[in-house]
């Protein structure tokens, strides 16, 4: 089946003619993160079906945003990571996050499925550079059965998934705690004082950690209109 397209000569509509199709930019989401396995993609996007992944990776892979790759050892299996282009897609991906923050989240409704490791492009997307000043600090995060790390450096952060070597501080904290703390219904040390989380290491860095990320404040859509 021919890729569907606008028919327009305008960089938008251009845009819209590669990533505009249903799963795709969820799929470059998930490969900003760093190479994902087939069955990788599979877990984190239920409801993708096996054909339509295949598919929708095949027309990535063709239109230069993403190609295959080896994993290095212990893992040397397949995988998919983004090439140049497609790792510019970034800034549109966290652009859209940080809007959804504001217009699009509200309650998460019973159907939704939810994993912890989306926080990492989350933490990207609500970092407060000027807030981190000159803060030089690992955090690692453990969120269920995910565990993934942020890297701050004067005014920096580099997010990804697994373990830190040598995390500065580190933050545990059950699934729902952390979907309410998203929701801006529960504050870490609100969490952690009920129990639902837990921290240890550097003192100062845990001081500083609530200040790092802006959640905005979350807006009706439809109120300007009524």
């Amino acid at each position: 089946m021919d890729q569907r397209t606008y028919n327009q000569y305008c960089a938008t509509a251009r845009t819209l003619d590669l990533v505009g199709e249903r799963w795709t930019l969820l799929l470059i989401r998930e490969l900003l993160t760093g190479p994902k396995r087939f069955g990788d993609l599979q877990a984190s996007l239920r409801g993708l079906g096996t054909g339509l992944l295949a598919a929708r990776l095949k027309n990535l892979e063709r239109d230069g945003l993403a190609h295959k790759v080896t994993l290095p050892p212990p893992a040397r299996t397949p995988a998919y990571a983004l090439t140049e282009a497609g790792e510019e897609l970034g800034p549109a991906i966290l652009a859209l996050a940080r809007w959804g923050l504001k217009w699009a989240m509200g309650e998460r409704r019973e159907t939704e499925t939810f994993h912890p490791g989306w926080a990492v492009l989350g933490l990207r997307a609500s970092f407060d550079a000027e807030a981190a000043g000159d803060l030089r600090a690992v955090y690692e995060f453990r969120i269920g059965d995910e565990v993934f790390h942020a890297r701050v450096a004067d005014g920096t952060i580099d997010a990804l998934h697994g373990p830190a070597q040598h995390p500065d501080a580190t933050v545990t904290i059950s699934e729902t705690a952390f979907v309410r703390l998203t929701g801006q219904s529960l504050t870490l040390s609100d969490a952690v004082a009920t129990g639902e989380a837990s921290t240890s290491g550097d003192s100062a860095a845990l001081r500083r950690l609530p200040g790092l990320f802006r959640l905005p404040s979350p807006r009706d859509r439809t109120a300007q209109s009524r």
